[in-house]
Order: C-alpha cells, then structure tokens, then sequence
C-alpha cells in the first residue's frame, strides 16, 4: 500500500494544529518538523513551476498550492505570536516568569523566545516615556478599589524598592504597601492579596 497524499495536506494539519490549540486553550510544542516539511514542499513545487515554462493545469495547481501553503504557514505563526502576546500580558509583562516556566519553554522555538525577549524590549523603551505617569502593565480588567492593599507572601522575592523605601519580602509575611508598588508582584504570583 502507498502513502499517498495530495500537495497542501501537510498544511491543512498545521492549520489544524492551530485550531486545537485555540480550542483547548493551551500552548501546543512549536511542531518545527511539520514546518520544515512544508518548506521542503513549497521549495520542491517551485522548482516544478520554474522547470515548466508552459502555462497548464498542472502549473496553475502548483501555484495555487504555494500560496496556499505560504497563507497556512503564516496563520500558523499568527496564531503562536498572538498566543505569546498573550501570555505575556497576563503575566503583566514579566518575561523571566514566562521564560523560567520550563513548561511554557519547552513548547517554544529559538525565534519565539527571541521574539518574546524583542517584544518585551520595545514594550519597555515605550512604556519609559510616560512610566511616572501610568503603568501598560497593570491589569485593566479589575480596577483597583484601594491605593494600599493588604499582601500574603508566597514565594521569597528579595528586597523590592517602593517609593516609601524597601521592603523585605520574606515568605509566610503579610504587609500593607501601595497597589502600585507591588502590582506586578501579585500578577506573577509572589504575593496573594488577603
């Protein structure tokens, strides 16, 4: 019996891939030998359309498939960014929590970390214009009722500089400091709000 498939059904499955991820709500390992495949492809269908110089059906499918192929690949990364775009923001912006989380790492390629690491870059050159001002970071879905919120440390996280001096956070230890100070703290989940 022989495996016969037609061209582009290798990126249907990537397409396919993406759809499950978005389904299950979940980070799928960055599947680098189903995109390799497809680049084989596309380079094996274009020697195919530059060695026929005759416009023919055939030629018409080859080129029909590239582009459709080159469309999939793209969603296909689309998707992974927004995904890493996401998680980004949800962990309010702390790029080592993201990055240490072996997890997540595994699931990633080099040029998604590399791009995580650029992305967090500019996100930081943008928000040192005005960051006396406002915090891009912060969480906008639940606004803050209280300027002071009362902590639960989880995990040691050192000594942090506040506006009002430092503060030693130790684990098991409860304190009462401005929401602003520790924000970012809470959202990468060194400290619980009671």
């Amino acid at each position: 019996m022989t495996d016969t498939r037609q061209f582009g059904d290798l990126a249907t499955q990537l397409i396919v891939e993406s759809r499950r991820s978005t389904l299950t709500d979940t980070l799928l390992k960055y599947n680098d030998n189903l995109v390799r495949s497809i680049i084989r492809e596309q380079r094996d269908l274009e020697k195919m359309t530059e060695s026929n110089q005759n416009v023919t059906p055939a030629m018409l499918i080859y080129q029909t498939t590239i582009v459709r192929n080159k469309r999939c690949l793209l969603a296909y990364h689309k998707h992974r960014m927004d995904r890493l775009r996401d998680m980004y923001w949800t962990a309010g912006g702390a790029l080592p929590h993201i990055l240490s989380n072996q997890d997540i790492r595994s699931k990633l390629s080099p040029h998604e970390v590399d791009f995580l690491r650029q992305y967090s870059t500019s996100v930081m050159d943008y928000r040192a214009g005005f960051s006396n001002e406002l915090d891009i970071t912060a969480s906008i879905t639940h606004p803050p009722k209280d300027l002071h919120v009362l902590v639960h440390v989880i995990r040691d996280c050192g000594i942090i500089q506040t506006e009002l001096g430092t503060i030693d956070f130790q684990k098991g230890q409860r304190f009462m400091v401005r929401r602003a100070d520790i924000e970012h703290l809470i959202v990468q989940g060194y400290l619980e709000e009671v």
